[in-house]
């Protein structure tokens, strides 16, 4: 794919987002969501995880806790952040049609092609939906792999595990890209643009804690993720996170 620009102007989209909406439709996720169980393996991490991201304190929300595997860790936010992405391009399907999005895109200089390195080696020049569409399934079938992300608790991660998560981390970035270039006017239209950048930001903050995303790879966001990293004093209301956006 091209990098030439650093993205959309961050003030423009920032200056949105003073107060928390609520227009987010949570029903209309492109594919299943991922859950995990009570009882199961990573059921008390997922807990965790939410419980630290609710306090409003982002960085805290990321961190790996104390005594902790990181594996595991890594395993649990990944499957998080896919249902998260999956919610917010769910809402946008019927705006991201192969007649509004004819190229995956993340702005004019910035186009994906997709492969998977299996089914399909040759880089394919789709539609934004086809190729997102492709990528969801993508990431679903690596976490359902149980070779890749073991249910059983006792049963160890494969050698490759960081290298299979930062790929999905990669491509999930694809998504956030897209929507921002692409859709953020539809995402305001539907009140969800404070929930874009809450969930865009815990995004930045995790991929940035663990190094799981090349910056050349962020490149058509980059402003505006330079100023989320800049922003670093959330606070909490009523038990939700309230991301400092709301201070701008």
């Amino acid at each position: 794919f091209k990098m030439e620009s650093s993205g959309p102007d961050p003030d423009k989209i920032l200056e949105k987002c003073k107060k928390p909406l609520s227009g987010l439709d949570k029903t209309k996720s492109l594919r299943p969501k991922k859950k995990i169980k009570e009882g199961a393996r990573g059921y008390g991490l997922k807990q965790i995880a939410r419980m630290t991201l609710g306090s409003g304190n982002m960085q805290l929300a990321v961190e790996l806790p104390a005594g902790e595997d990181l594996n595991e860790w890594l395993a649990v936010n990944t499957i998080e952040f896919y249902n998260e992405i999956n919610v917010l391009y769910g809402i946008l399907t019927e705006f991201c049609t192969p007649e509004v999005c004819p190229i995956m895109s993340a702005g004019p200089k910035y186009e994906y092609l997709w492969a998977d390195g299996h089914s399909i080696k040759t880089p394919l020049k789709v539609s934004a939906s086809e190729y997102i569409d492709f990528l969801m399934a993508w990431v679903e079938n690596q976490l359902n792999n149980e070779n890749l992300f073991p249910c059983q608790i006792g049963v160890p991660f494969p050698k490759n595990f960081l290298n299979v998560v930062k790929v999905i981390f990669k491509r999930l970035f694809r998504v956030y890209a897209h929507i921002y270039h692409t859709h953020f006017q539809h995402i305001m239209n539907l009140g969800a643009e404070y929930h874009l950048n809450t969930c865009f930001k815990h995004f930045i903050y995790f991929i940035d804690q663990f190094n799981l995303v090349d910056s050349k790879e962020l490149a058509p966001l980059a402003e505006l993720i330079q100023q989320f990293k800049e922003r670093k004093a959330p606070i909490a209301t009523k038990g939700k996170l309230v991301s400092d956006l709301s201070m701008i």
